[in-house]
């Protein structure tokens, strides 16, 4: 039998939650397509996957283009010797940035919907044209502290990651009597990645140990999510290091 297959989408940097998810789905054995916008940054990915005896492949893929996510996902639903259709599929979409809401554009508010809310609509339509069929499957999508609340100078952020939120919750309830467990994880912190240490300088100095999310623990539990019994799924959990304020 060929292995079982992942979709991992809005991979970017090796010390990212994307990477870390592809990584540990490897290692359980998954033939993981390693889905993002830099070649060089997925390569990367893949080549550290398969020196350490896993397979994986490299797609370079815009979130917020339709053919380029119906692309992806004929490759990786194909039935071939190296893997089985993917019945994994994980949306790590999201770009952030702090913009006062009065020099706010609404080329930026697009932009940072049609990445953070619009992209993850189209990895979840496909993911579900191609799961329902096989009745079974997991779609998890990476949330934020943005779904829940929005802070100054974060509106175009909330406004993309409340929609996706919204997007997870229905297909939750139309998918998962068909055997499709829909999760939304909302990531409630800091992530100790490459992006946070370049764009605030001493943050983890200033957390202290364990004061940021762990990208190897966040995959731990986005596979945990996918070994959940039919009878006791999760549709939303939260993820926040143990000092943060709730």
């Amino acid at each position: 039998m060929s292995r079982p297959a992942a979709v991992v989408v809005g991979v970017g940097a090796e010390q990212g939650i994307g990477a870390a998810a592809c990584r540990r789905f490897a290692a359980e054995g998954h033939y993981v397509f390693v889905a993002g916008r830099t070649p060089a940054k997925i390569e990367q990915v893949v080549a550290t996957i398969r020196d350490d005896g896993g397979h994986a492949e490299a797609v370079t893929t815009d979130v917020t283009v339709e053919a380029d996510i119906i692309a992806l996902f004929d490759r990786a639903m194909a039935d071939t010797a190296d893997h089985a259709p993917a019945d994994l599929v994980v949306s790590n979409t999201g770009d952030n940035a702090i913009i006062d809401f009065r020099a706010l554009t609404a080329d930026q508010f697009e932009h940072y919907w049609r990445v953070g809310c619009f992209g993850g609509f189209l990895i979840g339509r496909e993911a579900a044209r191609r799961l329902v069929p096989l009745g079974r499957g997991t779609m998890i999508f990476t949330g934020a502290s943005g779904s829940l609340r929005g802070k100054p100078g974060f509106a175009h952020f909330a406004a993309a990651k409340a929609g996706l939120r919204m997007v997870s919750q229905s297909m939750a309830r139309e998918y998962g009597p068909q055997g499709i467990h829909v999760a939304h994880v909302l990531i409630d912190g800091g992530v100790d990645g490459e992006r946070v240490r370049k764009f605030v300088p001493g943050i983890a100095e200033a957390k202290g140990d364990d004061g940021l999310l762990n990208v190897d623990a966040i995959a731990d539990t986005y596979w945990q999510l996918h070994r959940q019994h039919p009878s006791a799924w999760t549709q939303e959990l939260d993820l926040r290091p143990f000092k943060e304020d709730y």
